[in-house]
């Protein structure tokens, strides 16, 4: 299974840098077997049935990019540099796992401050990471971090404009609840609250689950044989209670639909050891291609991916590599807008 199966031809154009307005406009293509139907999102429920459950990442993203200063002292008089930091991940030990833009501008135990309350000294570096620890801690941390940071827009649209106040809301779920995600779910975007209003009116459950989506989402596979390729892991948990109804769904005959990538493979993750839906806490590195064996998703709402990535491929072992190919090269053909703020997929293999 090599890389280039997955590869295909992007318009530069169909990449959006703006999300639709409001959330459910945007369009949506749905594949029900080999049928492929133009709708929009707001319509979703016409697809959907009572009974069935869509399951839902609560993760929130945090305003993970932050722009300071190194002041440093020396026989040459004061200097500075200005420094770009990305969080990636807090560590067990207080400190955050960041990535930082020069590093090599910066000494281990220097300062970088990025506003009158926040500052972090940089303690170590490893693989091109560094080990940052601030002055704050907590609900602090948690407030000048929302005031000195903006959203981490992925690559592809922070190359053509950087994150505004706008993004805070665009770039995060009606239903975000638990902090600690440098990615949003983007399929959850699509959502506000008249849509959820409606589909719980036409009887469709929802459980919300939480998987913090890290920034290796946006890395490359750079191996040709893609089966060799070796996931980023990333924090999650599917609660006594949303495994509880995730069966009970399935039992009663009803569909489930996560809503994103994130939240198929968390409950594809807690579904592995013995292919029954279970609590599940922890790290996950589940790399879903062809051949996968899915026990719990009956269906998937998702973007439309980027060429080459380990989304393509997991799209793929859901409906078919040939499937799939038909499905982008209608959306390119029709003009829908790819990638994190872009239209949507309903996938019923």
């Amino acid at each position: 299974m090599r890389l280039s199966d997955f590869d295909f031809d992007l318009p530069e154009r169909l990449i959006a840098t703006r999300p639709a307005s409001p959330r459910s406009s945007a369009r949506l293509l749905v594949a029900q077997g080999d049928a492929i139907t133009d709708a929009v999102v707001r319509d979703l429920g016409q697809w959907l049935r009572a009974g069935d459950r869509m399951v839902l990442n609560d993760t929130r993203v945090i305003p993970a990019r932050l722009s300071g200063l190194r002041h440093r002292s020396g026989d040459a008089g004061d200097t500075q540099a200005r420094i770009e930091v990305t969080l990636l991940v807090p560590r067990a030990d207080g400190a955050w796992g960041a990535l930082v833009k020069p590093l090599k501008k910066v000494r281990d135990g220097e300062e970088i401050r990025f506003s009158n309350d926040l500052s972090a000294i940089l303690e170590a570096r490893h693989d091109g990471q560094a080990a940052l620890r601030f002055n704050l801690t907590g609900d602090d941390f948690d407030a000048a971090l929302a005031e000195a940071g903006a959203m981490p827009l992925p690559p592809y649209i922070a190359a053509k404009r950087a994150a505004d106040a706008r993004d805070k809301d665009d770039y995060q779920t009606v239903w975000a609840r638990r902090p600690g995600a440098v990615a949003a779910p983007t399929a959850s975007l699509h959502f506000d609250d008249p849509l959820l209003a409606v589909l719980q009116a036409q009887g469709i459950a929802m459980t919300h689950v939480t998987l913090h989506v890290g920034a290796g989402t946006f890395l490359p596979v750079k191996v040709e044989d893609v089966t060799t390729h070796r996931m980023h892991a990333e924090w999650g948990e599917v609660s006594a209670q949303a495994a509880a109804e995730i069966a009970a769904t399935r039992a009663a005959g009803g569909r489930i639909v996560p809503v994103g990538t994130t939240a198929l493979r968390l409950i594809e993750t807690a579904a592995r050891e013995t292919g029954q839906i279970a609590p599940w806490e922890g790290e996950t590195d589940i790399f879903i291609y062809p051949g996968f064996d899915f026990a719990v998703t009956d269906a998937l709402m998702t973007n439309f991916h980027l060429p080459k990535s380990t989304l393509m491929m997991l799209v793929s072992a859901f409906m078919g590599q040939d499937r799939v190919r038909r499905i982008y090269a209608h959306a390119i053909a029709q003009d829908y807008r790819f990638f994190s703020y872009g239209d949507a997929s309903l996938l019923i293999p």
